[in-house]
């Protein structure tokens, strides 16, 4: 089985290359097909080689294509790896890729380029593919590149609105700020090593530096900023919510259940790196802290739909880099599995909402939807459950409660940090319930112009159900179960220290974050359900309402790189028009022309002039020689 390894990102190459050659050559029915059954057939050998994986308890599976190129004693090859931290992400990126292909066929439709977006979201699939199952960092860049790419191509999939082309560049060239710093950290890594494989560098990484050697935190805080760009957290955080301006499968796929979780992917598979390097492991928890309460206090004031979900993205991978930065690998891992599920589940629903309310994304203009949408209702609301970490019955609350618990357990923990999480998760609730009953609550104000059929009814129910159960398989220690996910990872990252004699206090903890998440959820249901008087007296006030735009604005983070980036380089570019660098050699061109001129004139064709000028340069010739 292991020699199929190759064909789970390569099948879904073949189908974004057959359609880029003849998806408006062919019928629909074979582009989907094309688009949805090869990452159908990519999820089905994933399972195939997990189930295996798991039965022979291998360390890893590795198979080499063939040799990339070979220069200098460099010999990159096209090799993939799977060991237990690429499982997880493989299984995520196929199977709820393939439920998205699914949910797209019904979504995009009636869409004239619906040959293209499934060229684009294959093409988007295999690249993140090859990110996760390298088994070398130039490899991993490849598909990281190629991530950023497919984001391009599907922010702006509907290119004809100006804005959608905005919110595509602003994507790309942020992005390529974190991608330029990864890349300075692989060079450093090649001239350190003389490789770009992954386990020789994880290998000997700890015997060439010692724990706070200065290369080492140079190539860890370098990976870390490609890792801040692609995982949009803070400083590089703003280009996620303007990409909500793409097609909402596209939202669901990339910018909530994969791409954005690359940086986490990174941050793990390079752990040695950063354990080598404690003051950049401080930043990524430092980094994750920040960026969730940001984020979260901003989805409390958005009125789009998706836009309070991108916040709420940004929030979570916080929760995963807060996770990651005290050492908790597997439970940000394990997080990031759960998010997925749930996050893919509200991108879903809220794409079916939007579709049946005729495009409409603005939740003041929603209402009402609860029993005329009883599916995505009950579906949206299990993934509302498990934003919010609903106690006990939510896969959610599992997830985050263990990163909670460890931020206090851990030995790398913090009070502080504790302190962060526990008030993101109180936000996180609010928003979330807000949600919940700005949308499907009170009076209908837009009418139902479209019940989702089964293609959208089925992606909905798995992936409601897998937010439900997934969290089971990652129980608290006090329990008394035995734990399987941690114990899956554990040949690849290295378990968390907890401090001795803490584990009595996790129950009070757990009961804690309970109290935080249903305390969120009963004043959600206050201001915007039972007594909304209390909400229109916040409005009345005008600092609260200066703050709500302060946070609606996302912090103000757009305005000022607006301040000092983009309109300097624009006012600089302005200046330049005619480009300085370009007008110096125009001007040895304007001088050699000017040369030219002058001896042009002196070939006139007339004979005589040509002999009194042998005379005259004769003359001046013999005076020299005399007088020297």
């Amino acid at each position: 089985m292991e020699d199929l390894l190759w064909l789970i990102p390569a099948l879904p190459f073949a189908g974004a290359l057959l359609l880029v050659l003849f998806g408006n050559r062919i019928s629909r029915g074979l582009v989907t097909a094309i688009g949805a059954g090869s990452v159908g057939v990519s999820a089905a050998i994933t399972l195939l080689l997990g189930f295996q994986f798991l039965s022979t308890q291998r360390a890893f599976y590795h198979q080499e294509v063939w040799n990339w190129f070979s220069v200098a004693g460099f010999n990159p090859s096209i090799a993939f790896h799977l060991d237990a931290l690429s499982m997880v992400f493989i299984f995520v990126i196929t199977f709820v890729g393939f439920l998205i292909h699914i949910y797209s066929t019904e979504y995009m439709a009636e869409d004239a380029d619906y040959s293209r977006f499934f060229a684009c979201m294959n093409l988007f699939v295999g690249s993140m593919l090859v990110l996760v199952m390298a088994d070398n960092l130039l490899l991993l860049y490849l598909g990281w590149e190629g991530v950023g790419l497919c984001s391009y191509l599907l922010i702006g999939f509907w290119y004809k609105e100006p804005a959608n082309g905005y919110a595509a560049r602003k994507a790309f060239i942020i992005t390529r700020v974190g991608d330029t710093a990864m890349a300075i950290g692989l060079f450093m890594l090649f001239q350190a090593f003389g490789t770009l494989h992954i386990q020789t560098i994880s290998t000997g990484a700890v015997q060439l530096w010692d724990t706070g050697a200065q290369m080492a935190v140079i190539i860890a805080f370098l990976l870390l900023g490609g890792a801040v760009g692609k995982s949009g957290q803070l400083p590089l955080q703003t280009w996620l919510p303007d990409a909500m301006a793409g097609p909402t499968p596209v939202s669901a796929l990339i910018h909530a259940a994969t791409m954005v979780t690359a940086g986490v992917y990174l941050i793990a598979r390079m752990h040695v790196i950063f354990e080598l390097a404690p003051v950049a492991m401080i930043a990524v928890a430092a980094i994750g802290a920040v960026t969730l309460l940001i984020a979260g206090f901003a989805a409390l004031t958005q009125y789009d739909l998706k836009r309070v979900l991108a916040y709420s993205t940004i929030s979570q991978i916080g929760y995963m880099f807060l996770a990651l930065g005290v050492g908790a690998w597997s439970a940000g891992v394990f997080h990031f599995m759960i998010h997925a599920f749930f996050k893919a589940l509200l991108f879903l629903c809220a794409g079916a909402i939007i579709l049946a309310l005729h495009h409409e994304q603005d939740m003041r203009k929603m209402g009402g939807l609860r029993e005329r949408m009883p599916v995505v209702f009950w579906t949206f609301l299990i993934g509302a459950a498990s934003l919010a970490a609903f106690p006990l019955v939510s896969a959610g609350f599992y997830s985050k409660d263990q990163i909670l618990w460890l931020q206090l357990a851990g030995e790398n923990g913090s009070i502080w940090l504790y302190a962060a999480g526990l008030l993101g998760a109180f936000i996180t609730s609010i928003y979330t319930f807000r949600m919940v009953f700005i949308t499907f609550y009170g009076e209908a104000k837009t009418h139902v112009g479209h019940q989702p059929t089964m293609a959208i009814k089925v992606p909905l129910i798995i992936l409601a159900v897998l937010s439900l159960v997934g969290g089971f398989i990652e129980l608290p220690h006090n329990f008394g179960h035995v734990v399987l996910f941690s114990d899956f990872l554990s040949p690849i990252l290295p378990a968390v220290s907890v401090v001795p004699g803490f584990d009595q206090y996790e129950w009070m903890l757990q009961l804690l974050a309970a109290v935080v998440s249903l305390s969120g959820i009963y004043i959600a249901y206050l201001l915007y359900l039972s007594k909304p008087e209390l909400l229109a007296s916040i409005h009345r006030s005008n600092t609260a309402m200066a703050v709500h735009r302060f946070w609606h604005s996302g912090w103000g983070f757009d305005k000022l790189y607006d301040t000092l980036l983009v309109r300097p380089y624009v006012f600089l570019a302005n200046v330049n028009k005619r480009d300085v660098i370009d007008g110096f050699y125009t001007g040895l061109a304007r001088v050699a022309e000017g040369f030219h001129m002058m001896l042009s004139d002196s070939q006139s064709g007339v004979l005589r002039n040509y002999v009194a000028g042998i005379v005259v340069g004769a003359i001046m010739i013999l005076t020299i020689s005399i007088f020297l």
